[in-house]
């Protein structure tokens, strides 16, 4: 098969230097240092595991003998989703916003699970179910907004409510150009059947320093303003370098019960 990227493994990551080591587990973190004196970070740190807790939740995103990683089906109507057996979160985002890339980086040490990663957009057109062991499973939802399924809003709306296992929904919002009118509808949904969700930023290697940290700022405005159950914290990933992908694994492996860690 083929082998894991670099730095899709903490062993990789450990060998850098410090400052870009911080940059790579806590993204949050390395650009909270950019904000002006006075301004209360603590919202960038709520969920700050230690090294034993983000390497227990690698072994989980690790496909070994006795802990198979599988795509399992995909439905387009709840009556064709596997059985909800195990604890579930699910990934919702617009059409473009790198979902299927993330999730691809998230099981990249397991390079045999197939995530189908397409250059246009609102490829994903149904709910996909991933099985990891015996732990949880993970759904890639279909894309909103542009070249969204007729059915999207029937489809994830009745997941939203029936799936009594879902343990949190990851929202996905592009780093780069922030909150869209399509973003607010899905917080929307989430705020109206009361399902408790955090939001990732996705593509931040495409964003300066700026610009991402005015986004962020905004954003953890609106959080705090606007919302009831989204995380306080924002997740900061990038498919690409790899960045906030560790922590993001952690923060999974805890929300769906598999991972004791002090900071929840």
């Amino acid at each position: 098969g083929r082998s894991p990227p670099p730095l899709a493994a903490l062993s990789q990551v450990l060998r850098l230097e410090s400052s870009r080591r911080t940059g790579v587990v806590f993204p949050l973190q390395k650009l909270a240092r950019n904000v002006a004196p006075g301004f209360d970070t603590a919202q960038f740190r709520l969920f700050q595991p230690g090294l034993t807790a983000l390497q227990r939740a690698e072994e989980l995103f690790r496909s070994g003998r006795g802990h198979a990683i599988d795509y399992v089906s995909s439905a387009v109507r709840m009556d064709h989703a596997p059985p909800a057996a195990l604890p579930e979160v699910c990934f919702v985002g617009r059409s473009n916003v790198g979902k299927s890339s993330l999730i691809r980086a998230l099981f990249s040490l397991s390079p045999e699970v197939e995530v189908r990663v397409s250059k246009t957009p609102g490829h994903t057109k149904k709910m996909n179910f991933f099985k990891v062991g015996k732990y949880f499973t993970l759904v890639d939802m279909p894309g909103y907004g542009y070249r969204a399924p007729q059915d999207f809003v029937e489809m994830v709306e009745a997941y939203l409510q029936e799936r009594h296992n879902l343990k949190r929904t990851f929202l996905l919002v592009d780093g780069v150009v922030g909150l869209q009118k399509t973003d607010h509808i899905a917080v929307e949904m989430l705020e109206e059947f009361g399902i408790p969700y955090v939001m990732v930023l996705t593509k931040i290697d495409r964003a300066s320093r700026g610009l991402l940290l005015r986004n962020v700022l905004e954003i953890q405005e609106f959080v705090k303003e606007k919302t009831q159950g989204c995380f306080p914290q924002l997740f900061l990933v990038s498919s690409l370098e790899f960045s906030g992908v560790h922590l993001l694994r952690c923060f999974v492996a805890h929300v769906t019960g598999n991972l004791p860690v002090e900071a929840s």
